[in-house]
Parts: C-alpha cells; structure tokens; sequence
C-alpha cells in the first residue's frame, strides 16, 4: 500500500465531511411559521378604521447572508404561514407593511424577524406580525 494513501484518504474523509453539512435553506425537516393580522387607518394614520387577518399577503424568507429572498409564500384565508423543509442555520423572514409614520418614500417598510433553527426537526412559531393594510 502506497504511504501516501491513508493520509489522503482520511483528508478526503474530512472534506466530505465538511462538505455534507448543510447551508441554510430547502432539504430539512425543521420549520419556521407564524401569522398575520393587518390593521387598517385611514391615509394619514390618524383614524382607525378595521383589523382582519392578512390574508394572501407575501411572506419572504433569506437563507443565512444572502442577498435576496430564497423562498416567497402567500399567507392562508386567515393569515398564517409556514415555510417547511428547513436545514439548520440562520434565516431572516420579512414581510411589507404600510409606513405608519409616513417617512418611507415607497410608502411601505419591511418589518424583519432573524431566525436561528438548531435542532433539525425544530419548528419555530413567531406569533403574530402586526402590519399596517
């Protein structure tokens, strides 16, 4: 057997190894979910006028540092949502909300929620997430 043989095939063993940990994102059995209940005023968010849930309302999730959305889903009839499949690792959800102190040009903010799953089969509930509609 050639000397250079185990150490080379305990080197692979380690890269593959490494290699096989997964990054965030879709392949796992973990979960992160919640739900959305919208408030709605009048333009200048100065009368209130209703409350519902928020219904087919776009919720985003980023995979660890990534720079845009790996995962858009719409939220049910009466507000919830869940992204399934998750691998361990770090996640931002996000979802867009009118600007109740009408500073935003867009007239809109994304209101942030970082997330951390660390057991494989974890399911991570953030409750619910208030928005202006």
């Amino acid at each position: 057997m050639n000397k250079y043989f185990l150490p080379l095939l305990f080197l692979l063993s380690i890269l593959g190894l490494i290699s096989c940990t997964p990054n965030p994102g879709i392949g796992g059995d973990a979960a992160i979910k919640g739900s959305l209940h919208a408030n709605h005023y009048n333009s200048t968010f100065t009368e209130y006028i209703s409350d519902y849930p928020g219904a087919d309302t776009y919720v985003y999730l980023i995979f660890g540092n990534d720079i845009s959305y790996g995962k858009r889903i719409k939220t049910t009839y009466n507000g919830q949502f869940e992204f399934q499949y998750l691998n361990k690792g770090d996640y931002t959800v996000y979802v867009y909300s009118l600007d109740s102190t009408l500073t935003a040009a867009s007239g809109s903010v994304a209101k942030t929620y970082p997330v951390t799953i660390t057991d494989r089969k974890q399911t991570i509930d953030l409750g619910t997430i208030e928005v202006f509609q």
